[in-house]
């Protein structure tokens, strides 16, 4: 399949797109950081600024079906590139925004609809270059996204006190573009295989086929819920529990939650790999656990009396975020054949972003109607429901149909 390539290029091949992960989850975590600054400069209600997060993840969930369409008969080298070019420039011209109107086209339909071609092209592509190494390679690009959120964290917010909130866009944005330019000349793609014009229709069968890929789609649904409302309100949850500047609210968010997130995926993909390979139901036993354990954690940060205790509560509950992420797409794959890989991440994507895409406004009009002392507390409370439920769906999954529904990577190669 990769036979005209190096072999060590699926190394390089992994690296570039970490880094463009970097700045996909980078450039959206900004918005989050500056929340307050923008509030202030534009004039902005909660609800606003919660309407611009909601369509946001709304918009990312309408454009999957065509993205992973796209992703399956396109070269994914193009379909990649273009797609981290669009929501880098978008990302930028967002310093441009001068109200609600600017930010909702800008930063949610622009941004949303750029990076929305970037997952079902990038993991398909992983995918096929790492086989015996897949939930180690999937583990490192998810890695990325908390290096990049917690660096947008603290640069961020750095910068936005320095120079004003729209120069941190302007940075990530110029950095996402000058990068788009060195993948036009690296970026390679596999051959891939034929695929017909039905293939999205077909896929989206098999998905609601499937009663394996069905719950992990619920189990995804639950993971995205939360980490929306997270990405938007997780400053200014911070900034309720002590009076923080802009630097060091989203910095403390990003970092107390996504290094330990970090450090969860980078346990959860090797040891996954190795596990599966005696016990078949690994990666879903895996993460069952972790979204059981997440819930105490979600309610210890939401509760806490005071930063110190948020911020451990934030930590556990990044740690299993990160546990049960290392295996999102490994155990999606598990049971869909690789030609319609990319379709299918973009169906459970879709999914999962319509379902989430109403969290970052139901926070808002929580912290409205409880006020700003403890609304956004209550809010993330009430979040985690969402991973108790999620937990029900994969350990079901793993209990009744998985045995059924995988299909061995030999037969389906």
């Amino acid at each position: 399949m990769t036979s005209s390539l190096p072999r060590r290029y699926k190394w390089e091949l992994l690296m570039l797109l970490c880094a463009a992960f970097f700045f996909h989850q980078g450039d959206r975590a900004i918005f989050g950081v500056v929340l307050s600054a923008i509030r202030t400069d534009l004039h902005l209600t909660d609800s606003q600024l919660g309407l611009v997060g909601t369509v946001l993840f709304l918009t990312l969930a309408l454009m999957m079906p065509l993205a992973g369409y796209l992703g399956d008969r396109m070269k994914k080298n193009r379909v990649i590139t273009c797609s981290l070019l669009f929501w880098s420039s978008a990302t930028l011209f967002t310093g441009c925004a001068q109200g609600i109107v600017g930010l909702v086209l800008l930063r949610s339909v622009a941004t949303a609809g750029g990076e929305a071609f970037y997952a079902p092209a990038a993991y398909s592509l992983m995918a096929k270059f790492h086989q015996r190494t897949r939930a180690l390679a999937l583990s490192m690009h998810q890695g990325a996204l908390y290096l990049g959120v917690m660096t947008s964290g603290f640069l961020g917010g750095w910068i936005a006190q320095q120079w004003g909130w729209r120069s941190a866009f302007y940075l990530f944005g110029g950095c996402g573009i000058l990068l788009g330019l060195v993948f036009i000349v690296r970026l390679k793609d596999a051959p891939s295989e034929t695929t017909s014009p039905l293939e999205l229709l077909q896929t989206l069968g098999v998905i609601f086929r499937v009663p394996t890929a069905i719950m992990l789609t619920v189990g995804l649904t639950a993971i995205v819920f939360v980490n929306n409302a997270f990405m938007v309100w997780g400053p200014e949850f911070l900034r309720e529990k002590k009076d923080l500047s802009l630097a060091l609210a989203g910095g403390y968010s990003m970092f107390w939650h996504h290094l330990p997130a970090l450090i969860g995926i980078s346990i959860g993909g090797p040891l996954s790999d190795r596990w599966v390979l005696k016990r078949l139901t690994a990666r879903l036993e895996l993460q069952a656990v972790a979204m059981v354990l997440g819930v105490p954690s979600i309610l210890l940060m939401a509760l806490a009396p005071n930063l110190t205790v948020a911020c451990t509560g934030l930590a556990a509950f990044g740690l299993f975020r990160g546990l049960y992420e290392s295996n999102t797409h490994a155990a999606l794959f598990d049971v869909i054949p690789p030609h319609r890989r990319g379709s299918a991440v973009a169906i459970t994507v879709m999914i999962a972003f319509l379902a989430g895409s109403t969290s970052p406004w139901l926070l808002g009009r929580c912290r409205e109607c409880f006020g700003n002392a403890h609304g956004l507390s209550y809010g993330f409370a009430g979040l985690s429901v969402a991973y108790l439920i999620g937990a029900v769906a994969v350990a079901t999954a793993r209990a009744a149909f998985f045995h059924r529904d995988r299909l061995p990577e030999a037969s389906i190669a």
